[in-house]
């Protein structure tokens, strides 16, 4: 059994806002250096974070990324006043994201890299605040979390890494490491499981019952995706399925009397959470029981820095007071059943697009020096194997044809029951805002023009997409009957988006790929984000 035993308060400070390094900005901020923020440019991010935006919690991603391991270091040597008035660990916080080995198969010893750099990092904060410091990173994040096992194993393997300090030096000499090298702290870590695909969400009462009784934590946060979701079940499914989740955490809090902290991750197209500073009390309302968001890159650059720092400080003052009221058992598995029905009519159309938007993903620029990662949509047991790009290029590329995402599958709420409709309007409160504001990006001349047009022809052919784009038109015509919505632009700033997607199309069909990159960009800017 493996206790916590660490050197921290029970009560500690849950931060409501932690920004994060991904990359779905069409604008850069203005201290970038270059195109690609990278290196010092994402230790200088942390403090302006902290200190400019308001944010309580940087996520420092060791997964999928090129990350700095001086971060701690370079934090308090280069910002030492602000981090005098503000520590980390106590006040302001740094989390890792660290690699999943059961998932990451050609980097998987990061997370031994990432771990032992924790007591390092401890070993910087108590020479600059003293012995009252508290441990500057004492949380990581795991990824793809599908199993209770794999956080114990992290656990587990910290473990080894502190009772090293045990262990002598060498066979010639009675020199134990810690006599040698110095105490390993903090003697124990948490572990924030992420929760991604649906098998995982749909099953995290038990996932969450079984971590606990192996472990005796004083609280627990636990991290819900919201954008691989999307992309793998599409909209409708990824919003209910955090909604499911939640339900049954807040049933696991109760059951075990323990304080469980949800996070979420949102970016701001409604695909991805709809975070934004016009949206963001729909979205207090929408996720009431979530006590931590993500602040991406399109929220704190594409906005203006006074619209970002004022959407974070009503983050920091909302979020704590929501809370949210458990479903009975009934309405969880109607729950369940609804998001079959969302996923199954997303999927048969995301499976015959999933060429030109594989394609289209190459143009979209790179804002963060990131490895390749493929989503879980090709692991899916009820569909081929295809390989899709990583949740914002996805977003981007679908956006760039002018086909929101968030307008596939629609199809399926032609069929709903009167009971099923009832439950969509109680889980997914904002929806119909979600799919208007979706709408407006709507480009149905390009849709035709991949039917009709000769010279996009090759395209058409080549990704098998005739019968799919005619399924589209439909579905959405039937939509916008159904929901009064309207579909396509409602304002100039809107035909000029329009405008940016046909010269897309008329790039690709060109092939001048340098305009199709560039306009990919520009019509980002409009909608800021550019997935």
């Amino acid at each position: 059994m493996i206790r916590h035993h660490g050197n921290r308060a029970t009560m500690r400070k849950i931060p409501c806002t932690m920004s994060t390094q991904h990359p779905d900005n069409a604008s850069l901020p203005s201290w970038a250096s270059k195109e690609i923020i990278a290196n010092e440019d994402e230790v200088f991010e942390a403090y302006y974070v902290f200190s400019e935006l308001g944010c309580q919690e940087q996520m420092w991603d060791w997964e999928g990324k090129d990350v700095d391991p001086h971060i701690v270091r370079k934090l308090l040597t280069n910002h030492t006043e602000y981090f005098r008035e503000n520590m980390l660990g106590r006040d302001i916080y740094l989390t890792y994201r660290v690699p999943n080995p059961s998932v990451e198969k050609t980097e998987k010893k990061i997370l031994i890299e990432a771990l032992e750099s924790i007591p390092r990092c401890y070993d910087l904060a108590e020479a600059f605040y003293g012995k009252k410091c508290h441990s500057p990173v004492f949380e990581v994040i795991l990824p793809f979390t599908t199993s209770h096992l794999e956080p114990l194993r992290v656990l587990a393997c910290y473990r080894t890494i502190v009772e090293k300090e045990e262990e002598t030096v060498n066979e010639f000499e009675k020199v134990s490491m810690k006599s040698w090298v110095g105490e390993f702290k903090p003697k124990s870590i948490e572990v924030i499981p992420l929760i991604e695909d649906k098998k995982s969400m749909l099953n995290i009462e038990n996932l969450l019952l079984n971590y606990l009784k192996a472990v005796k934590p004083n609280y627990l946060r636990v991290f819900l995706a919201r954008s691989d979701p999307a992309l793998n079940y599409g909209l409708f499914s990824a919003v209910l399925l955090v909604k499911f989740a939640l339900s049954k955490m807040l049933k696991v809090s109760r059951k075990t009397n323990l304080d469980i902290f949800p996070i979420i991750g949102t970016g701001s197209l409604p695909f991805r959470g709809h975070l934004t500073p016009q949206n963001v009390m729909n979205f207090l309302e929408e996720y009431a029981g979530i006590k931590t968001v993500t602040i991406q890159s399109a929220l704190k650059y594409d906005f203006s820095k006074e619209k970002a720092i004022q959407t974070i400080k009503i983050l920091n003052r909302e979020l704590p007071k929501r809370s949210f009221t458990p479903m009975d058992s009934e309405e969880e598995k109607l729950l369940e059943g609804l998001i079959k029905i969302f996923t199954s009519a997303y999927q048969s159309k995301i499976e015959k697009l999933s060429g030109i938007i594989n394609y289209i993903a190459n143009f979209v620029p790179a804002r963060r020096a990131r490895k390749l990662h493929i989503g879980l949509f090709g692991y899916s047991r009820k569909i081929r194997r295809i390989k899709l790009p990583r949740a914002i290029p996805f977003t981007a590329a679908l956006y760039s044809l002018g086909l929101p995402p968030e307008l596939i599958g629609v199809n399926a709420l032609n069929n709903l029951k009167e009971n099923e409709w009832k439950m969509l309007e109680k889980c997914y409160l904002n929806w119909k805002e979600d799919l208007a504001f979706a709408s407006q990006f709507l480009n149905l001349e390009n849709l035709n023009c991949l039917l009709s047009d000769r010279e996009l022809e090759k395209f058409t052919k080549r990704f098998g997409l005739k019968e799919v784009i005619r399924e589209i038109i439909k579905d959405l015509e039937e939509f916008e009957s159904l929901t009064g919505i309207k579909l396509g632009p409602r304002s100039l700033t809107h035909r000029k988006h329009r405008n940016f997607t046909n010269n897309v199309l008329i790039s690709l069909a060109e092939g001048k790929r340098e305009e199709i990159t560039k306009y990919i960009v520009e019509a980002g800017k409009i909608r800021r984000s550019l997935g």
